[in-house]
């Protein structure tokens, strides 16, 4: 995700692609909010997040039918073929058509290993220039390869596919003891009922799906609109709007990339114990405050062709830090973590594949539009994102459970039948009511 951000800054990789924005770059006195604004140059990074969108439901009967571990292994496949493409590009239909590849990667990727992890962990720890940047995709993709021959199948899966002998070794190997009989039992009831389900799209339909189906897809809609991805996108690109030279921008993008990464260790320590709400509360706060620093200080200070002086381009710096870092140890891992615990099994995959389609759709159009927003928008862009931030902290503080420590398997009886909101959607949940309006439930 950064890397296409980086490259679209680099000069060498605009004059191979996109040769009317570099030559726009140069002319002066540029509109510093335009710039960058190109369809194609967008639909470079937007392309991988389309072919997502549309791979994410073929991933999704691929793990009903064949199992997680090896719809990872394709979507590693995917990743390798796509990074080698992007670095060997020599035309833009072969740039656009290696981010193609990639994203049909991140499709089968997003929609497998999610559902590995959440089923896998224990209920109390779920929780050269452009061309060798492009290139570089290869070494993690590799990573997922080889992992995705090593790791073993979850026990759910296995079960599911009537591999139950298979399925309570894992069990006992992946907990480390041999007492697994209450869990294993568990998970074969959640799998008989599973069995049951012969359309598994049209039970997501069912009253008593909407809680899950409704929490996923929103998650995943809300993560975009906090405006993670336009920035770590288009960062080095932002820097530069504010006044960082070429070389300044890309560092600083740089940094934000370790202070995302690093971040992230601050959700690993605290999901299972602050637990999901408070974690996406308190993000909800410092990102809506680092927006709308944001904001204020371009709209002040940045016109259509200055730029900010050294200190408060330092100080867009922090706040971008500060904004990220929000972000990385909340809605960034609490995204997919959620809509991964909390659908029954019978329809783990597809409601996940709708959460994952539904984070595809919104990636692209943010991806697709955000230079072109911020060319008519300006520094209003930043407001944009920080009203949305609003909404997603009354959506966390009036319709999202706390599921830290609850099975998967007990969300129904644990989580959606207490809550004051969803408990009014359970009353089918045998199976028995289609919902005749969901327009009106959504």
């Amino acid at each position: 995700m950064g890397v296409a951000g980086g490259v679209t800054a680099m000069d060498d990789f605009l004059i191979k692609f996109f040769l009317a924005v570099y030559q726009r770059k140069l002319r002066a006195k540029e509109d510093n909010y335009c710039k960058y604004d190109n369809q194609y140059l967008q639909l470079f990074t937007s392309s991988l997040y389309l072919a997502a969108l549309v791979s994410s439901f073929a991933a999704s009967k691929m793990c009903s039918k064949l199992g997680r571990k090896p719809t990872i292994f394709v979507a590693s496949a995917f990743f390798l073929c796509g990074s080698l493409l992007s670095a060997a590009a020599q035309r833009i239909w072969m740039i656009i058509l290696a981010r193609v590849l990639l994203g049909v990667g991140v499709g089968f990727g997003n929609e497998a290993v999610p559902l590995f992890l959440s089923e896998i962990a224990p209920v109390q720890h779920r929780g050269t220039g452009w061309r060798l940047s492009l290139g570089l995709a290869s070494l993690p993709a590799a990573f997922l390869f080889v992992g995705s021959v090593v790791i073993i199948e979850t026990p759910a899966s296995l079960v599911e596919r009537n591999q139950e002998s298979q399925g309570l070794s894992t069990l006992k190997k992946i907990r480390g003891v041999e007492d697994v009989d209450a869990e294993f039992e568990q998970i074969k009831m959640a799998c008989e009922a599973a069995r049951e389900v012969k359309d598994p799209f049209k039970t997501l339909m069912k009253r008593s799906s909407m809680p899950p189906l409704i929490i996923g897809v929103m998650m995943q809609v809300f993560q975009q609109f906090t405006g993670i991805n336009a920035i770590m996108f288009y960062a080095p690109v932002l820097f530069q709007t504010v006044g960082f030279k070429n070389d300044a921008s890309l560092l600083s993008s740089v940094i934000t990339g370790l202070v995302n990464v690093f971040s992230t260790l601050v959700s690993i320590y605290g999901v299972d114990r602050v637990g999901r709400r408070k974690l996406l509360l308190q993000a909800c706060v410092q990102m809506f405050i680092s927006q709308t620093a944001i904001g204020a200080i371009l709209l002040v200070h940045l016109k259509g062709s200055n730029s900010l002086d050294e200190g408060l381009a330092g100080l867009v710096v922090v706040l971008v830090c500060l904004f990220v870092m929000s972000f990385a140890w909340s809605w960034g891992p609490l995204g997919w973590l959620i809509p991964s615990e909390t659908f029954p099994l019978e329809i783990r995959t597809s409601g996940f594949a709708c959460a994952v389609s539904s984070n595809m759709l919104f990636t692209f159009i943010i991806a697709q539009a955000f230079l072109s927003m911020m060319c008519h928008m300006r520094a209003f862009i930043f407001f944009f994102f920080a009203a949305w931030i609003v909404a997603m902290g009354l959506f966390v503080l009036f319709l999202l459970p706390e599921t830290k420590n609850v099975p998967i398997d007990a969300m129904v009886e644990r989580v959606w039948k207490q809550h004051p909101v969803w408990k009014r959607f359970m009353d089918d949940y045998d199976g028995k009511e289609d919902v005749k309006n969901v327009g009106m439930i959504i």
